[in-house]
């Protein structure tokens, strides 16, 4: 796999957004294009010529105050399957390589009881894994059988760095089988004092079924979900819902009790969500009692285009009741939507601020990212006091 560059090669360039380099003689002078630096502070940087992109970005605060970061590779000169774990001493200001962890993608880091997990499957459409690390990410088990974090369960299944939840005593994750054309929604969660390396301790939900009629024969597939708790009841999983045209939504499917069954309804639990047609998290808020997003929002003055292509803008949003969303704050825009993308957001909240990783299309000295979907940086974003954020009709009315 081609090195991807750490985050040192932009700290000048990040401290001068705008930076002309300038050499001049007795008898010319050559002056160099100005080139703006991605939002954020850089993870990870890969150029497009590499054909190596970086995707499936996850955060998590460790107990210590620490922040560590995962990603993982694609593109035809990727070395697939294999996740990069950085971390941050200082709030998010510098990130340094910790490991890469071969045998794994599309994974979600969690804490819990004091030790770090990486959880997702062991290859592209593989079989779901998990594993922990008790050294704060710099070292991991090794996956290789039913005992320890190989769950080996028979099909193909694919995700992404989604959220794991902890509710109700046990642990959630949200996965999607394949079954020939279709994508199945289902959940594994196991007991929280139990070992999760231990694939004896989890259960497996029923698959569920999409249909290609749902939304007058718009619907084509559903993925990505997020496990999301509710006062007083089951979780629900609210999935990324991909259709031939807008407008975007996701759906909010029903867990029961006991982790194994899952239930949908087509005509009620389609719900209006901006930007629903890309991969998205969602957390609650204890302090807000709200539900919040930061999703790929499109803007309407976008002409005709693949919806699900459109990731230049990055819009915060709440919910109540995961039903009825309000755009809270545009956090990103570029007005470009052929080669610029902020997406694949992951977040947690810490104190009054949200911090996120994203997967980012964007300018760099060797000519940009090959489209909006191939990323080519991995950075660090903090959203400051986000409960703040006055909800605006004009923002709101601006928004497909």
């Amino acid at each position: 796999m081609t090195s991807l560059r750490h985050a040192s090669t932009f700290s000048t360039l990040k401290r001068s957004l705008i930076a002309a380099l300038c050499m001049t003689c007795a008898t010319t002078a050559t002056h160099a294009v100005s080139v703006p630096a991605p939002p954020g502070e850089v993870i990870a940087h890969s150029p497009a010529a590499t054909r190596v992109y970086l995707g499936s970005p996850s955060l998590v605060l460790l107990p210590n105050g620490d922040y560590v970061a995962s990603f993982d590779t694609f593109g035809a000169a990727a070395a697939q399957n294999r996740v990069s774990v950085f971390t941050s001493h200082d709030k998010g200001a510098t990130w340094s390589r910790l490991a890469d962890v071969p045998n794994q993608y599309w994974s979600s880091l969690f804490v819990l009881n004091g030790a770090l997990y990486l959880m997702g499957t062991d290859r592209s459409m593989g079989t779901p894994s998990i594993r922990r690390s008790d050294d704060g990410g710099a070292s991991w088990t090794t996956p290789v059988d039913a005992s320890t974090g190989l769950l080996p369960y028979p099909g193909r299944f694919i995700t992404g760095p989604v959220p794991v939840l902890v509710d109700r005593g046990r642990v959630w994750r949200a996965y999607e089988s394949v079954d020939g054309g279709d994508l199945r929604a289902m959940v594994l969660s196991a007991p929280v004092d139990r070992d999760l390396l231990d694939a004896r301790n989890w259960r497996m939900s029923a698959h569920l079924p999409s249909d290609k009629r749902w939304l007058d024969g718009k619907f084509q597939s559903w993925e990505e979900g997020n496990v999301v708790a509710r006062q007083g009841a089951a979780p629900v999983v609210m999935l990324r819902v991909n259709t031939t045209n807008g407008p975007e939504k996701a759906a909010l499917v029903t867990t029961g009790d006991d982790g194994r069954t899952l239930s949908f309804d087509p005509m009620r639990d389609f719900v209006d969500l901006p930007g629903a047609g890309k991969k998205f998290t969602i957390r609650f808020d204890p302090q807000s009692k709200q539900y919040w997003t930061i999703t790929n929002a499109v803007p309407k003055n976008v002409g005709p285009m693949n919806l699900e292509r459109v990731r230049n803008t990055l819009v915060l949003l709440s919910s109540p009741d995961l039903r009825r969303w309000t755009a809270r704050r545009i956090l990103l825009q570029h007005a470009d939507t052929k080669r610029h993308g902020f997406q694949y957001v992951d977040w947690q909240f810490d104190g009054s601020d949200l911090v996120a990783v994203l997967r980012v299309a964007f300018d760099d000295p060797e000519g940009g990212a090959a489209s909006q979907h191939d990323s080519n940086f991995i950075t660090f974003l903090r959203v400051r006091r986000f409960r703040e954020s006055a909800a605006s009709s004009a923002l709101t009315q601006g928004l497909q």
